[in-house]
């Protein structure tokens, strides 16, 4: 085999291989967090792999409302069906509406939510939980290790953080 063909043969081998890669990158499955800080969902493909579903997780300052609160833990996606590429429709509920909507994932991080109903017409972008801690993440420095307890107290305290898991067959 010539010298040019077996470096070009490789890397459509790999490239091949590194394509499911990319695709598992780009589905819209896991935690996501509204821009605006109020809202975290889990998403997942549901129904025949296809569709959408979305779990509402947590609810901040604003969001908090009576009617998002019966909504907690709760689909508030169910069964969107996929429409194009990267693009679902179906039911969204929110704020005590229940809307015809859609979901377009812009990008692997980055999804938005809209709907329309009797003419009003609202939009929720949303980051993946991921690229939002990466974003905030602040520059840790190195902090000694001690057994003193009282030179222990005065170290920063970490929050403890909630853990979505859904399981599915």
């Amino acid at each position: 085999m010539p010298n040019w063909k077996r470096p070009a043969a490789a890397a459509l081998v790999l490239s091949l291989f590194s394509m499911p890669a990319f695709a598992a990158a780009r589905t819209p499955a896991g935690a996501w967090q509204s821009t605006d800080g109020l809202a975290r969902v889990e998403v997942t493909l549901c129904g025949d792999g296809t569709q959408l579903c979305a779990r509402l997780t947590d609810l901040n300052g604003s969001a908090r409302t009576p009617e998002n609160l019966r909504l907690l833990n709760r689909f508030v996606v169910a069964g969107a069906q996929r429409s194009a590429g990267n693009l679902w429709l179906g039911t969204v509920r929110f704020g005590g509406q229940t809307a015809q909507g859609k979901i377009a994932m812009r990008s692997a991080n980055d999804i938005v939510v809209s709907g329309c109903k009797l003419g009003m017409c609202r939009t929720m972008e949303f980051r993946r939980v991921s690229a939002v801690a990466s974003r905030r993440a602040p520059k840790s420095t190195p902090v000694a290790v001690t057994t003193d307890t009282a030179a222990a107290a005065t170290l920063p305290q970490i929050a403890p953080r909630t853990v979505s898991l859904t399981l599915s067959e």
